[in-house]
Formats: C-alpha cells, sequence, structure tokens
C-alpha cells in the first residue's frame, strides 16, 4: 500500500443500538484523536433508543409537546452542537457519524453535505428510488417527503462529528411530537413506507459502507 492510500483509510465502528449521549461522547474522543492524526477518517453506524435532538439553528419553538410528555414516553430530549433544527432518532433508523478530516478531501462543508447526500442517494436507488436534493434544504427526500436528516459539525481543525438519520423501519408516528428540522410544509418517510418488503438494517449499513467508500474515494480499513 502506498503512503496516499495509507492516509485514505476509512474505518467502521457498527455499534448497534446505543443511548445518544454515549455516542456523542464516543463522537468528541474520535473526533480529538482525528484532529491529532491518531486515527483515520471514521464512520460509526448505529442506532438510538428514542431520542430527540435540537442543532444550533433550532429552538424549543418546534418541539410540539411538553418536555415533560417526552419524559414520560421513555423519550430524551437533548440540545447538542450540530447544524439544524430538532429531529428525532429512534430504532430502526440508521445513524451514521462520519469523522473525517474535509481537508483531506479537498472539500469545504458545504461540499461535504451534499456528498453525504449522495450517498444516501445512490443507497435509495439500489431499492429502486427515485431520491433526490431538495432546494433550500438539507436531506434527502423521496417525493414531498424527507427520509434522511442531515446535520454535521466541523471542528476548528476540519474534523467532522454527527451525520445522518437514514429512516428505514423508523415508527413515523413519533415525529409527531416536532416539526422535523423546523420544516413545516412537508412530511417524513422511511423505506418501510416506501418498499413492499423493509431491508434489514445490516443489508442498508453494508450498502452504506461500499457506496460511502466510493463517493469519499477511501479504502477500507478492515471488513465492517
Amino acid at each position: 500500500m502506498t503512503i496516499q492510500q495509507a492516509q485514505r483509510q476509512l474505518d467502521v465502528q457498527i455499534l448497534g443500538m446505543l443511548d445518544y449521549q454515549a455516542a456523542w461522547e464516543l463522537q468528541r474522543h474520535l473526533v480529538s484523536q482525528r484532529s491529532a492524526e491518531t486515527i483515520p477518517d471514521t464512520l460509526v453506524l448505529l442506532e438510538h433508543p428514542a431520542t430527540y435532538t435540537i442543532g444550533r439553528s433550532g429552538g424549543h419553538e418546534h418541539l410540539l409537546v411538553s418536555p415533560e410528555s417526552l419524559q414520560q414516553r421513555g423519550a430524551a430530549l437533548i440540545e447538542v452542537d450540530r447544524g439544524g433544527d430538532i429531529t428525532y432518532h429512534g430504532p430502526g433508523q440508521l445513524v451514521g457519524y462520519p469523522i473525517l478530516q474535509i481537508r483531506d478531501h479537498g472539500r469545504d462543508l458545504h461540499q461535504y453535505l451534499r456528498m453525504l447526500e449522495e450517498v444516501i442517494i445512490e443507497l435509495l436507488a439500489e431499492y429502486g428510488l427515485s431520491a433526490r436534493r431538495f432546494p433550500g434544504y438539507t436531506g434527502v427526500w423521496v417525493g414531498e417527503c424527507k427520509i434522511a436528516a442531515i446535520g454535521v459539525r466541523s471542528n476548528t481543525r476540519g474534523v467532522t462529528s454527527h451525520g445522518f438519520a437514514l429512516n428505514v423501519t423508523t415508527n413515523l408516528d413519533d415525529f409527531a411530537a416536532i416539526v422535523p428540522c423546523g420544516i413545516h410544509d412537508y412530511g417524513v418517510t422511511s423505506l418501510a413506507d416506501l418498499l413492499p418488503v423493509a431491508p434489514a438494517l445490516s443489508d442498508v449499513q453494508q450498502r452504506i459502507i461500499r457506496i460511502f467508500i466510493r463517493v469519499f474515494d477511501l479504502n477500507l480499513l478492515k471488513p465492517a
């Protein structure tokens, strides 16, 4: 392997169900390591238990129920340091946290967002779905409904955290507690809603890894 190839490796961590706060702490640890160049680019794939997160662009005005009501349902409400407004995470949703050095890819943050969208668009095409970007918004849409939310952060060293959330078999009723991403006029959807048979999360994970390394021109460090 050449030096250039070694610098373009991707480590993938598939963690299953993980509490949001624990995952956030893991991201901070990985960002610190990537900033110090002690680890390669890393993609963390997981699910969260029911959690509502509010990004830097959001506020409680798009939360349609009381925090106490969420607590009674067993759902967490957390203000986080990513971009974007309020969103929902829950079982059946594939969440991806890329910890990447953007400068290694010659990209700025806006282009990085478009690349994340491209990964999801190409993934959905493999399931026969025509997905698209929606002018003026970040994320991926099928028809008039959003299927993947994207919200990221980049530190002063150009290392990313947070990422994307793709609805696979997510219970869409849980989005009724919020105005998803602060967008009033459009709904949300999932692979389970759009396909005759929903794919297994493991299948979606393996496909997204393959597409991710192609879009970002990386080499898989080890089998995921």
